[in-house]
Order: C-alpha cells, then sequence, then structure tokens
C-alpha cells in the first residue's frame, strides 16, 4: 500500500489545487478595460445590460444588481417587509450570510432542518417551525441542487409567507425543465469568485414583482429616487427624495462589464461543472466508505461545489484525518458547511447545538472537493487518485 504524504510518502500532485477559481479571459479584460475608458464606471449603462442579461437567461422580469450576495440577501429581506418582532425560516447548512440578513432586519432566523438525503432544507420541518411571528423563508440550492420549490412554495401560500431563495450556488440550475430564479417571490445571486460567474464582488436580486423591484432598486441606493411617479413632490430638476433608510449598495459598471462577458460563458463553464461531476460520481459510487451527493430527477444542478460525505463507521479515523491528508496530497478540500448557530455569535444569541440534527449528523462527515472549470480532466483524476488512496489507507 502507498504510503500518505502525511507519513512521509509522495503526494499525489506537486502543485496545490484551490477548491474553486475563477476563470478570467482576455475577453473580460477588454470589457473591463473599454469600461474603465468610458464616461461611467458606476451607476452607467452597464448596470442595466448586466441586469437584463441575467435576467433573460434565468426567465425573470427584473433584476437589481447589487454590490455583493449578503446585501442582496439583506435587500431581499427589506423588500419582503421583514422587520424587528418578525421571525424568518431558513436552514443552518449555509453561509451565515443567508441568516445574518434576517438579523440585520431586526428579525429572529429560525433554523429548520434539512433532508438528509438531499441536504436542502426539509419542506416538513418549515411546517413545524411556522409560528404566528414568520414572515418569510429562506431556502438555500445547496450545492447548486434546487430546493423543492413547488412544495415550499405550497407551504408559504397556505402561511402567507415570503419566499426569498438564497441562489448563490445555482445560477444555471434547472428544476422541472426552468432555469431556477423566477418561482418564488425574489432570488438571490452572489459573484463571488468561486460562483458560476464572477464580477469579483458582487450580487443580484431577481424577482417577477414591481413592487419589490422599485424597493429594491431605491434599497441599494440608500433609499433616494428621483423617479417623479414616486416622488411626494418635484421643486425641479434637481430634486430627490430619501424614502426610506436604504444603504450603498450599488455596484459599479466595472463590475457589471465583467459580469456580461462572464454570462457569454456561463453555459461553458456549467457543462465542466456537470462533466467533473460525474466523473466523481463515477469514481466514487461504488466505494462504500463514501456517499456521492444525490440528486433529485426533477432537477439538474448546477454544481457550485461538490460535497463528498464519510461513512465514518468504516473508517478508523474521523473526518479531521481525512481531511488534512488530502490537504498533504495538495488537494484543495474545504468544508461547507459549519451550521450557522453553531459560531460564537449566534451562541451567544441563545441557539443551541442540537437544533437540527440532520445538518449536525452532516457536517461531521463532510469534505468538499475542488471543483470549477478552469479544472482540467487531469485535475480531477489527480483529485480522485487522491481520495481512493486515502480512504484505501483509513478503511478499516
Amino acid at each position: 500500500m502507498d504510503r500518505l504524504a502525511i507519513k512521509g510518502g509522495k503526494p499525489v500532485r506537486k502543485t496545490y489545487l484551490p477548491y474553486g477559481r475563477q476563470w478570467i479571459d482576455d475577453e473580460d479584460i477588454e470589457e473591463v478595460i473599454e469600461t474603465l475608458k468610458s464616461d461611467y464606471i458606476t451607476t452607467g449603462p452597464k448596470i442595466k445590460e448586466f441586469e437584463e442579461k441575467v435576467a433573460a437567461y434565468t426567465g425573470t422580469k427584473y433584476a437589481v444588481a447589487i454590490s455583493n450576495g449578503t446585501a442582496a440577501l439583506h435587500a431581499a429581506c427589506f423588500a419582503a417587509g421583514v422587520r424587528p418582532g418578525d421571525e424568518v425560516i431558513t436552514t443552518p447548512m449555509t453561509f451565515a450570510a443567508s441568516a445574518n440578513c434576517i438579523l440585520y432586519c431586526g428579525a429572529k432566523p429560525v433554523f429548520a432542518d434539512i433532508d438528509p438525503q438531499t441536504y436542502n432544507i426539509n419542506p416538513e420541518d418549515i411546517k413545524r417551525k411556522i409560528t404566528s411571528k414568520t414572515k418569510a423563508i429562506i431556502p438555500v440550492h445547496y450545492t447548486g441542487q434546487p430546493v423543492d420549490i413547488d412544495e415550499i412554495n405550497k407551504i408559504a401560500k397556505q402561511y402567507g409567507l415570503i419566499v426569498i431563495e438564497d441562489g448563490a450556488h445555482a445560477l444555471g440550475a434547472e428544476y422541472k425543465g426552468e432555469k431556477v430564479g423566477s418561482q418564488s417571490d425574489m432570488m438571490t445571486l452572489s459573484f463571488h469568485p468561486v460562483k458560476h460567474i464572477t464580477t469579483g464582488e458582487g450580487g443580484m436580486v431577481l424577482t417577477n414583482s414591481k413592487d419589490f423591484y422599485e424597493k429594491l432598486k431605491l434599497f441599494r441606493t440608500h433609499g433616494i429616487t428621483r423617479d417623479e411617479n414616486l416622488l411626494t413632490k418635484n421643486e425641479g430638476p434637481w430634486y430627490y427624495e430619501q424614502q426610506y433608510l436604504g444603504y450603498n449598495y450599488r455596484m459599479t459598471d466595472i463590475q457589471a462589464a465583467l459580469g456580461i462577458s462572464q454570462m457569454n460563458k456561463l453555459n461553458k463553464f456549467l457543462e465542466l461543472r456537470r462533466k467533473y461531476a460525474q466523473m466523481y460520481n463515477d469514481a466514487f459510487k461504488d466505494i462504500e466508505e463514501l456517499i456521492i451527493p444525490y440528486q433529485l430527477p426533477y432537477t439538474n444542478s448546477s454544481w457550485h461545489i461538490y460535497v463528498l460525505q464519510l461513512r465514518l463507521e468504516k473508517l478508523k479515523v474521523g473526518r479531521r484525518e481525512v481531511y488534512e491528508a488530502l490537504l498533504k496530497e495538495n488537494i484543495g478540500v474545504n468544508v461547507h458547511y459549519i451550521p450557522v448557530y453553531y459560531h460564537p455569535y449566534y451562541q451567544r444569541l441563545g441557539y443551541k447545538k442540537g437544533l437540527c440534527p440532520n445538518a449536525e449528523h452532516l457536517y461531521e462527515r463532510i469534505i468538499t472537493l475542488p471543483l470549477f472549470p478552469k479544472m482540467t480532466e487531469e485535475d480531477i483524476n489527480d483529485v480522485i487518485e487522491a481520495v481512493k488512496k486515502v480512504i484505501n489507507y483509513y478503511k478499516k
């Protein structure tokens, strides 16, 4: 048996492979340069062009570009009318922003457990967590696997709730033959460098509601408007009004120009992500110490990340030893995510471990493998070789 690098053997890779990385080419750079040379580098025409391009791709009526994905969630909560005293249900198996945005509005995050098969929020537990204070639901398309949005919308309609999909992982994912983004009240996107397309930092809110659209536009610009149809009075062509307490959550035209160029490559990026995920699935499906990601039959994941679950009962060590061994093989693994309410800040708010047993069980066993379009098949095969090497070493 080959010895692991952690025990002094030779690693599978000579160089480190990160879990995610952006793909920027000369076309992207030229688009940004052209905008830098133009009259507008912020609040200009590239914003609207980018918004229209993403809206058309996802089949939504409106899109509002925001400074980042977290700000997009905050804006969506504001537009939904989330206020102090409200409760909003979300999943713990996500980045903290999905819950933090609720706190920004003075409301209380309520965590519903996940489905142990899909790892997405469980609609049955959503129903159990609804109270008279519940205002909205924020389901997360975890890893790019669409949630059961029809069932969640059904619950929302029954109780008069607003649904804000956190689609940071899901640009290009499909649910029952349609791109995600138009099935609920709002959906947010992130354009961080490890996401499907990047604008450096950046985000967006998608909606089919004119009312939400107008509120979102105001919120990202201090709550200020010059729209004559919205003004309470008009003192002249210079006149504007602050109608809400908004934020400076604007995206620049520089970022939007990069986003427009990136959108032209999105289908290529998705094709590669799906191809590489299938290579992983094929390689790991018959290894009894591993559980590959499950996909609902009526969904098509956008594969933001590839999460492998360990059957710890079949291994001589825990997740940490496997994780560290893979790092020694120069494989840039990660863990997505630490349950939100595990964080010290949430613990000080009174949240305790034991809230969501399925999420907690999953967290102890998952490892995120590298997955991004800039990878090559050779890179994928290196990851496969390293995983098999480590699992063979540690299996019982």
